[in-house]
């Protein structure tokens, strides 16, 4: 039913807040990893001591408010078509409680395309704000100080970080409203992604709760339905990512380059050969340990608190109508 859809939206969008902001450093780190398109004289562990030297822990989370925003917008849209889709190809039929492989796929395109389509100017803001941070964060000494001793040089004082509207005007007057849709072949081709992690998660679930079942049975303990306990679903939902996000990756990387700016690649194919050809297949993993792990952690604590959230708003919706 609908009203069921906007309850699991909104359970999404504030379990994917939650998670993100658990998870955001890491996040940022793997954009920086996956737009840097050639070595420099720092490394990563450098950059970020030079990032919280200028501006504390808070600079590691530059860029947060967008990306909260646009998981939020994300998560409820792709939440609400999914259980739509879902619950629509469930009452089509009878038997089988839980959704087919077929079915999994079919609910997670839809839901998948219609969600990038809506979020992909909030993360073009998001990837453009994290890569500034890391750019000014690398910003060499002015020329003529190099031998100057620490105490008598001069910097200019940190700039205030631009806002989410600040950033998109930016974004327009530089390149037009053309730019908030970067990266959309390979976003779109990236639906892939939430495809397999749902796909995935829901047979795992399904293979789990037909095995409790099927073990209370052998037991003589008679239930109505396998209950799933928080940590079922956070190992369901690392498991889950983690299949989707490694097989995935390369298109990650090209989809940051492109909502960064980055317009020497014409299309999405001559984007990855581009990088193959410069960078080698190492190129279309920068930043895979801490995407994988932040993506991991991320869904992890999602399915969790998305879960708890919409049993919550449940039940609070259904008291109140006693």
């Amino acid at each position: 039913m609908s009203s069921d859809s906007a309850i699991q939206a909104l359970a999404g969008s504030l379990g994917g807040v939650v998670a993100m902001t658990a998870t955001y450093p890491l996040i940022f780190l793997s954009t920086r990893s996956a737009v840097e398109v050639k070595k420099d004289n720092k490394s990563t562990i450098s950059v970020v001591l030079d990032i919280i030297k200028r501006q504390g822990f808070i600079g590691l989370y530059d860029g947060l408010t967008s990306s909260l925003l646009g998981i939020a917008v994300t998560n409820g849209v792709y939440y609400f078509f999914y259980e739509r889709m879902r619950d629509t190809l469930l009452k089509s039929r009878t038997g089988s409680k839980g959704l087919s492989t077929l079915e999994s796929i079919l609910a997670g395109l839809i839901a998948g395309t219609a969600t990038t389509l809506i979020s992909n100017p909030l993360w073009v803001i998001q990837t453009s704000q994290a890569v500034r941070s890391m750019q000014d964060a690398r910003q060499e000494v002015p020329k003529g100080t190099e031998g100057t001793p620490p105490e008598s040089k001069t910097t200019d004082a940190p700039q205030p970080r631009p806002n989410i509207v600040q950033t998109a005007r930016s974004i327009i007057a530089k390149d037009g409203w053309q730019a908030f849709w970067r990266g959309i072949g390979p976003a779109l081709a990236l639906v892939i992604n939430p495809i397999i992690q749902y796909t995935v998660f829901e047979q795992l679930k399904n293979l789990l709760a037909a095995r409790r079942l099927a073990n209370a049975k052998v037991a003589g303990v008679a239930i109505g339905a396998a209950i799933l306990t928080d940590w079922d679903f956070f190992f369901l939902g690392a498991l889950s990512k983690l299949a989707a996000t490694s097989s995935t990756y390369p298109y990650i990387v090209l989809k940051s380059r492109l909502q960064a700016g980055h317009h020497k690649y014409k299309s999405a194919m001559h984007g990855l050969l581009t990088i193959l050809k410069e960078e080698g297949v190492e190129g279309l993993y920068k930043g895979i340990g801490s995407k994988l792990t932040q993506s991991v952690l991320t869904a992890a604590i999602l399915f969790v608190v998305q879960k708890r959230l919409y049993e919550m708003t449940k039940k609070l919706i259904t008291q109140g109508r006693k």
